[in-house]
């Protein structure tokens, strides 16, 4: 894929809830660019918005106006079923809580987003090594995630996200849970990614994971409150 290419392109993002009587306005009119192999911020203080645009992004749930765009598609205009598609092969996700099953392996943790899809065991398991070693979690393969550090479990769960080989990832507060070393080693980790062409979108409300993306996007009470600027 062409660098420059761009693979996100949302505009006029609008999301209203309705509570009863209530229309809650989430997200007012959200615009956002962003190219293939950018490292990319989003932050705002608790209720700014981030999350629901989080959600927006990764396909979990459609804006109430606008568009998005996402690898040249118009997800505003695609069923639910084809949403979740989108979702299971394009975009890989990463959590704060690190959401792997405990009773499974590293591997098959990482292995899990082909358990749907075509592949064999044998082409799974292959594809899910090739993931962990490139987070540098080889020699812990076969632990279950109680046998991990912390970090090494955000690295278990960087490796999913990279298995399927998504348009991009998406990090939602992927070191609130570590402590200030094993936070600095996952952005290391998400650097060397973003170095080897990868997309990232990290969601975060610390001034410190920020600055270490390209650009990032400020939100406050669900509007860019200065726009795009460089970390």
């Amino acid at each position: 894929m062409n660098t420059r290419e761009r693979i996100v392109e949302a505009r006029g993002i609008k999301k209203v809830y309705e509570m009863g009587p209530e229309r809650v306005e989430a997200l007012r009119g959200i615009e956002i660019s962003i190219q293939a192999g950018e490292f990319v911020g989003i932050m705002g203080p608790s209720g700014s918005g981030k999350s629901t645009l989080m959600h927006i992004l990764g396909c979990l749930e459609k804006a109430t106006e606008g568009t998005y765009i996402l690898g040249g598609k118009n997800v505003s205009r695609v069923s639910d079923h084809d949403l979740s598609l989108m979702r299971a092969n394009q975009i890989g996700f990463v959590f704060q809580t690190f959401n792997l099953i405990p009773q499974y392996s590293v591997l098959e943790n990482v292995a899990m987003p082909f358990l749907y899809r075509k592949e064999t065991r044998n082409e799974a398991e292959h594809l899910a090594e090739r993931a962990i070693e490139r987070v540098g979690l080889s020699a812990r393969c076969h632990h279950k995630p109680s046998e991990l550090s912390g970090g090494e479990m955000q690295r278990a769960a960087i490796a999913r996200a990279l298995v399927v080989e998504p348009l991009l990832i998406l990090a939602d507060e992927p070191t609130g849970n570590l402590d200030s070393e094993t936070s600095n080693s996952i952005i290391s980790l998400f650097h060397e990614l973003n170095h080897q062409g990868t997309t990232l979108i990290v969601v975060t409300h610390e001034k410190e994971i920020a600055s270490h993306c390209q650009t990032v996007y400020r939100l406050n009470d669900g509007q860019m409150v200065d726009g795009e600027g460089s970390a």
